[in-house]
């Protein structure tokens, strides 16, 4: 077996009239949402670069460019899906994914497993195989000072010899 690990980054700032939505899972009650071309979901997003790293497969920018209208609106969901078609594709094998959510608030804890299970079941992994973490900016930065949110990730992937 030949296992690799990728490491993905995402950050987005906040605005209103847009719908928060980490992991898959739209925040409910949210008075603010991640600005970007699609639905913003940094963490998703991280997922997916760190998967598309892993297995040496370039990153979201290359292949769902913000520049292409296809992807206007786009449930990241829908993305993580192809990058898991694509890597299945080139003999990768999905193995964990950790991740962190980097934000002042909304408070994400009630949330975690919803997170879990979405991410996991798009990638075709158990709950348990994804580990969703939360922590804040301690009042620094583009995070403290709740103008944005970031996330990290950390894939695994797997391939036969």
């Amino acid at each position: 077996m030949s296992t690799r690990s990728g490491i993905g980054y995402d950050s987005h700032r906040l605005a209103a009239g847009r719908r928060l939505v980490l992991g898959g899972v739209e925040i409910e009650g949210a008075e603010l949402g991640l600005e970007g071309h699609s639905d913003a979901d940094v963490l998703t997003h991280a997922v997916v670069d760190a998967l598309l790293g892993a297995a040496g497969l370039g990153d979201i920018g290359q292949h769902f460019p913000d520049t292409d209208k296809r992807y206007r609106d786009a449930d990241s969901a829908d993305l993580l899906s192809e990058v898991c078609s694509f890597l299945e594709d080139h003999a990768w094998t999905i193995v964990h994914i950790d991740a962190t959510v980097v934000c002042e608030r909304p408070t994400l804890g009630p949330y975690r497993d919803r997170m879990r299970t979405c991410l996991a079941a798009t990638a075709g992994l158990r709950p348990l195989e994804v580990n969703v973490k939360f922590t804040t900016g301690e009042g620094m930065g583009f995070v403290g000072r709740g103008e944005g949110i970031g996330a990290l990730a950390v894939a695994t992937v797997e391939r036969a010899q």
